[in-house]
């Protein structure tokens, strides 16, 4: 396949060599140089990608490295073979301060060929660093995780959002689409040709992980009742009080309802639940790290989101063989669920369309069919995209100051 004007092996042949492609500088050969900044160990969808693509990329003998803010959070597992610096040990609301304030330093002295910014959340450290450090700031290439337009967001909070977009889009050098069906939004955010533009599919899983999750048995039907789950941050992104009314208006008895994740919404989530007598079949049992277990043990998936970007967790779940019934959340949901072959798409925040489609789960469609369209998204392949990205704005940058 190709990414930006590259050409990407997709097989094995040749492989090592793929990634020992070296840059110049001073007249020398020597191997890219990568830094990828998170705030903290938040176990959320963009840090574990992070994670495992600079594992991946430290795997594979280049000198990349992960700086992150503070050590809170509780994800570090997802941190296992990835290179990383901490900047402000025991100082958990450290995060963006720490990174702003430390990490021109780090830049000046390393001088890596690429600063990369995970997702959206990130792109304020690559504008910082622009403003910062002007020439000596490496090219930013900036993951863009999450839905640019924010219908969810009042006028005035929607219009600001917009302008920063538009100041990231004069600063940021590169920009990766995790599907081609976000190109247009992403040009058309950040004002910013569609040369600029490169398309990665979100690196969810490893090829391995991959036959494991197509191999996790489905669970004995219930005598009465389905077993219902969800997964990810207990925030207002993700919209669990639409959830938890459309369970409320459907769900029989036996019926049951298991939200993982932890965060500020709980207590309110909690409160609903109470309110619309369901407490007895919802379960909110927190972060966990390993999701298969809870795949096994549930009958359909359901994602309530607002607004996302490609969701890591539908890409597991998917793999995973659960039926599965979505919010039409972002510009890549149509792509990704297969214009509804691999899943049910509903409006966003219409409670009776998601209890409708929570009554009449659809059915998961044939192993080879999902494991053709989710291997897109493995690790090898998307490690592969973004050093290709990166490698194409390395060469392109001039001589840093």
């Amino acid at each position: 396949m190709r990414q930006d004007g590259l050409s990407i092996d997709a097989g094995g042949a040749g492989l090592a060599a793929g990634w020992q492609e070296t840059t110049a500088d001073a007249g020398a050969a020597r191997p890219l140089k990568v830094l990828t900044c998170l705030y903290s160990f938040n176990p959320g969808g963009v840090e574990r990608v992070a994670f495992r693509l600079n594992a991946r990329w430290a795997e594979l003998g280049l000198p990349a490295r992960v700086i992150v803010g503070s050590d809170a959070g509780g994800a570090r597992d997802a941190a296992l073979g990835a290179p990383v610096e901490i900047l402000a040990p025991g100082e958990p609301r450290a995060g963006l301060f720490a990174m702003v304030s430390r990490l021109p330093a780090i830049l000046r002295r390393e001088r890596p060929d690429v600063l990369f910014c995970a997702g959206n959340t990130y792109t304020s450290v690559g504008v910082a660093m622009k403003l910062l450090l002007g020439r000596a700031c490496p090219p930013v290439v900036a993951k863009v995780s999450n839905d640019l337009v924010r219908r969810d967001m009042p006028p005035l909070l929607r219009f600001a959002y917009h302008r920063w977009c538009r100041l990231q889009g004069r600063f940021l050098d590169r920009f990766v689409a995790m599907a081609p069906a976000m190109v247009d939004e992403v040009a058309d955010a950040m004002g910013i040709p569609r040369d600029r533009i490169a398309v990665v599919h979100d690196p969810v899983l490893r090829g391995e992980e991959l036959a494991e999750f197509e191999a996790l048995p489905r669970p004995a039907p219930l005598p009465a009742g389905r077993r219902y789950l969800a997964i990810g941050r207990l925030m207002p992104q993700k919209n669990f009080p639409l959830l938890l009314q459309a369970f409320a208006r459907m769900a029989g008895p036996d019926d049951r309802l298991t939200i993982l994740g932890e965060g500020p919404d709980r207590a309110a989530l909690e409160a609903q639940a109470r309110a619309l007598s369901i407490t007895d079949r919802v379960a909110m049992p927190g972060h966990v790290t390993d999701l298969r277990p809870w795949l096994v043990a549930n009958d359909v998936f359901v994602l309530s989101s607002l607004y996302e970007g490609v969701p890591a967790v539908v890409i597991e779940v998917m793999a995973a063989g659960l039926p599965m019934i979505t919010t039409d959340c972002s510009t890549a949901m149509h792509d990704l669920m297969g214009g509804g072959r691999y899943g049910a798409l509903v409006p966003v925040g219409d409670a009776a369309a998601l209890a409708a489609a929570m009554a009449n789960p659809p059915a998961p469609a044939p192993v080879a069919e999902r494991h053709a369209h989710v291997r897109r998204f493995t690790l090898e392949e998307g490690a592969r995209g973004y050093l290709a990205v990166m490698r194409a704005v390395a060469r392109e940058a001039p001589a840093l100051a």
